[in-house]
C-alpha cells in the first residue's frame, strides 16, 4: 500500500507540481488576496504590507545562508566524505541504501540541518555510486524526509530564540526564558525524536518502486566531485599561493576559534544559531587544512543558497502580508478558539503547520505564532515548553511538501523538486500521525 501511495503521489508532483519559485509567487498571490477577502484590506495597504515586509528579516536570512554553506562547506571537507565513503559500503542492497541514506541525515539534520540536508545529498550521491539498481528520486526523497526531525534539535530556532532573552517571551510571557532542557531535550521529544529517526527509513523502504520502474541515475554523473584540484609543488608557488596553502594560518585561526566555543559553553552560554554558524565555520576550515580549499569549498557551497536567496524576500513579503493584514493572527485565533487544555498542543501543531506552507522559517513563524500562542498557553495552563515544541514541530512537517527548505539538497543532487515531492507527501502523512498523537497524549 505505501508503494501505491509513493507511486500515485509522485506521479500527481511530476505532473501537476510547478518549480519551487513558482510556488512561492502562487502563495504571494494567495495571500494577498485572502487579506483582501477575509481582513476587508484594500489593494494598496496589501501592497504596501507586501513591499514593507520584503526586506524586514535580511540578518536572519543572512544566519540561515551561513548555516548552509558552513554546513555544506564542512560536509565536503576530505574527513567528512571518506567518512561518506565508508559509510556508504554498509548498504548492500537498494533498500539498504535508501534505509541508511534516511537514518543518517536524520541524526545529522538533528544536530544541525544545514549540515544534515548537505550530508544526506553527498551520501545519496556516493550510494547512488556504489549500489546499483537504487530508484534515485526515492533515494534524495529519503535523505531530505532526515529533516523532518531539525526542529527538535540542536539547530533549532524557536527553542533556541526562547532559551535566551527573547521579545515575545518578554512581552507575553514575563520575560520568561526556557532552557533547552524542558524543550529539545525534554524526554517527550527526545522519544518522538528516536521514534521518527528509527521508522523513517522504512517507510521509505517500503516506497522503493518495482524493478521496471526504478529510475536509476548514470553511476558517473557525480565523478567530478571526487576530483581534487592539484595543488602544485611548493618550489613553484608564488608567495601569495603559498600563504593561501599554509596549514599554519588555518590551525592559528582554528585554535583561537576553539578557545573560543570552550570558553563561550563554560562561562554558561546557550546554544543559538550563531553559536552553531561559528562551529561549523571554525571546524569546516580545520578539516579543509589549508585556507585556499576552505575558500573553494565555500564558493562551491554557495551554490546551493541561490534558490533560498531568491525567494527568501518573497516569503518575508508573503510573512508582512499574513501579519500586517491580520490574517496570520485571524488564523492561528482560530484554532486557538477551538482548543482547550488538553488539545492545545495538537492545534498549535497544526496551525503552525499550515502557517509554515506561507511562512517557512522556524524563526518568522515564531514571531507571526508566538504573540497568539503564548497568551493563549497561558490563559490555558499549558507549559510554555509545550507550545514552543507544538509550533516548532508543525513548522518542520509540513516542510515535507513546503519546497523551499529542499532546495540546497536538491542543487547537490542535480534534482528537481517534483522528483522527490510524492514521497515526502507519504513521509508528511505517516509522520502527522504520529506526531499528532504525542500533542494530544504525550507532551
Amino acid at each position: 500500500m505505501i508503494r501505491v501511495l509513493g507511486r500515485a503521489f509522485s506521479n500527481i508532483a511530476r505532473r501537476w507540481l510547478p518549480d519551487a519559485f513558482l510556488f512561492a509567487l502562487i502563495l504571494c498571490f494567495l495571500v494577498f488576496a485572502l487579506g483582501m477577502i477575509v481582513e476587508g484590506e484594500s489593494f494598496m495597504a496589501m501592497t504596501t504590507y507586501f513591499g514593507g515586509g520584503v526586506w524586514a528579516f535580511l540578518a536572519f536570512s543572512m544566519q540561515m545562508a551561513l548555516i548552509i554553506v558552513t554546513g555544506s562547506a564542512m560536509a565536503t571537507s576530505k574527513p567528512v566524505h571518506s567518512l561518506l565513503k565508508t559509510i556508504a559500503k554498509a548498504a548492500k542492497t537498494p533498500t539498504q541504501a535508501i534505509m541508511l541514506v534516511a537514518f543518517v541525515a536524520a541524526i545529522c539534520c538533528w544536530i544541525n540541518w544545514g549540515f544534515g540536508l548537505i550530508i544526506g545529498a553527498l551520501l545519496a550521491k556516493e550510494l547512488a555510486r556504489t549500489v546499483r539498481g537504487i530508484h534515485y528520486p526515492l533515494l534524495v526523497a529519503a535523505a531530505y524526509s532526515g529533516f523532518l526531525v531539525w526542529h527538535a534539535g540542536l539547530s533549532a530556532s524557536i527553542p533556541l530564540k526562547i532559551a535566551g532573552a527573547d521579545s515575545i517571551m518578554e512581552k507575553f510571557a514575563d520575560g520568561a526564558i526556557i532552557p533547552a532542557s524542558d524543550t529539545i531535550f525534554s524526554v517527550a521529544n527526545i522519544i518522538l525524536v528516536a521514534l521518527l529517526v528509527i521508522t523513517l527509513p522504512i517507510i521509505n523502504r517500503l516506497m522503493h518502486p518495482k524493478k521496471e520502474e526504478v529510475f536509476e541515475v548514470d553511476a558517473n554523473l557525480f565523478s567530478e566531485d571526487d576530483v581534487d584540484e592539484p595543488v602544485k609543488d611548493k618550489k613553484e608557488m608564488t608567495p601569495a599561493e603559498k600563504l593561501e596553502n599554509n596549514m599554519i594560518i588555518s590551525l592559528i585561526i582554528g585554535v583561537i576559534g576553539v578557545v573560543y566555543i570552550v570558553s563561550y559553553f563554560v562561562k554558561g552560554g546557550g546554544i543559538s544559531l550563531n553559536i552553531v554558524n561559528f562551529i561549523f565555520l571554525i571546524v569546516g576550515i580545520l578539516l579543509h587544512k589549508t585556507p585556499i580549499k576552505y575558500v573553494r569549498a565555500v564558493t562551491e557551497a554557495v551554490k546551493g543558497c541561490g534558490g533560498v536567496i531568491l525567494q527568501f524576500p518573497f516569503y518575508a513579503g508573503i510573512m508582512g502580508m499574513m501579519i500586517s493584514s491580520g490574517l496570520a493572527g485571524t488564523f492561528s485565533q482560530g484554532f486557538v478558539n477551538i482548543s482547550n487544555q488538553t488539545t492545545f498542543p495538537f492545534f498549535a501543531f497544526l496551525s503552525a503547520g499550515i502557517v509554515n506552507f506561507f511562512v517557512p522559517s522556524g524563526g518568522g513563524q515564531w514571531g507571526v505564532q508566538g504573540p497568539i500562542m503564548i497568551p493563549a498557553a497561558k490563559a490555558l495552563g499549558v507549559s510554555y515548553a509545550t507550545t514552543s515544541m507544538a509550533v516548532a514541530w508543525g513548522d518542520a512537517w509540513t516542510n515535507m511538501i513546503q519546497p523551499f527548505w529542499a532546495l540546497p539538497l536538491l542543487g547537490v543532487a542535480k534534482l528537481n523538486i517534483r522528483d522527490i515531492m510524492g514521497y515526502t507527501t507519504v513521509i508528511l502523512l505517516y509522520s502527522g500521525i504520529i506526531i499528532s498523537l504525542f500533542m494530544l497524549f504525550v507532551f
